[in-house]
């Protein structure tokens, strides 16, 4: 068990699924992000994804690479992202980080899983590396008890999926669709679809992303996930002018959705 697995089971017994929000650090900047991913906590969501931009995001939509692109620029780096993670965990909130490989690869397996401990946070989500690609990043995260969170989609073969699920923890990470993220019109049967594969790969707890953007679409989804994770719609929100309230708002309106009140 694990600070993310407690928290997916804590809303469980309240009779709900998970809210996990994704924000990236240094949008629109450094300051500003932080006081957004409280936000993000105080309006309901449980688990907060802390994003550090990185210089070629190719699985984040416009929205999300026109964030990453305004923090770059605005000089952010990669510890006030375990300065956000912290903010995160004062809050009351779950905090893992999404990263790309090549970021943790830079500062080292260790020292990345060695800084996320120390600033409390629980897991990483790696939207581009998979299980037999990540040996020493496991190794290093099992040593510090931190959850490995992988990636499964439609196109996941039926031994890669036992492959990634076997090898999560704290939750699979489910995408309905192959592509970069973003707000869509519908989510689509794939994702009811790509978590009754995971489910049958053994995945006790599945999170759906990409796509989620309204409080209608996270009642559907609470259905038949345990977790429903969004992100473009939660920085869109944000906006270039920081604007709080909005997101306070839109937040409240997918908080409301998994607990099936829209």
């Amino acid at each position: 068990m694990s600070a993310v697995t407690d928290r997916i089971d804590a809303a469980k017994a309240e009779g709900r699924v998970a809210l996990v929000g994704y924000l990236p650090v240094g949008y629109p900047d450094v300051d500003t992000s932080i006081a957004a991913m409280r936000v993000l906590v105080e309006a309901g969501c449980d688990i907060v994804e802390v994003g550090p931009p990185y210089s070629d995001p190719v699985l984040d939509g416009p929205v999300i690479q026109h964030a990453a692109a305004v923090a770059l620029e605005g000089g952010v780096r990669v510890d006030d992202a375990f300065r956000a993670v912290a903010e995160v965990a004062d809050a009351g909130a779950v905090p893992v980080i999404m990263a790309y490989s090549n970021l943790m690869l830079s500062r080292g397996w260790a020292r990345f899983a060695d800084d996320l401990v120390a600033a409390g946070g629980a897991g990483v989500i790696t939207p581009d590396l998979t299980p037999d690609a990540a040996p020493e990043w496991i190794a290093a995260a099992r040593e510090r008890d931190v959850d490995t969170i992988f990636l499964v989609a439609p196109s996941t073969t039926r031994e890669r999926m036992q492959l990634t699920c076997d090898a999560s923890r704290g939750f699979v990470y489910a995408t309905p669709l192959m592509g970069v993220t973003g707000e869509r019109a519908a989510v689509g049967d794939a994702a009811e679809r790509v978590v009754g594969a995971a489910r049958e790969a053994g995945a006790q707890r599945v999170g759906i992303g990409v796509g989620v953007s309204t409080g209608a679409q996270a009642k559907d989804i609470a259905s038949y996930a345990d977790a429903v994770i969004v992100g473009t719609a939660f920085v869109r929100a944000l906006g270039d002018e920081g604007d709080l309230e909005r997101l306070r708002v839109k937040v409240a309106e997918l908080a409301a959705g998994v607990r099936g009140e829209a």
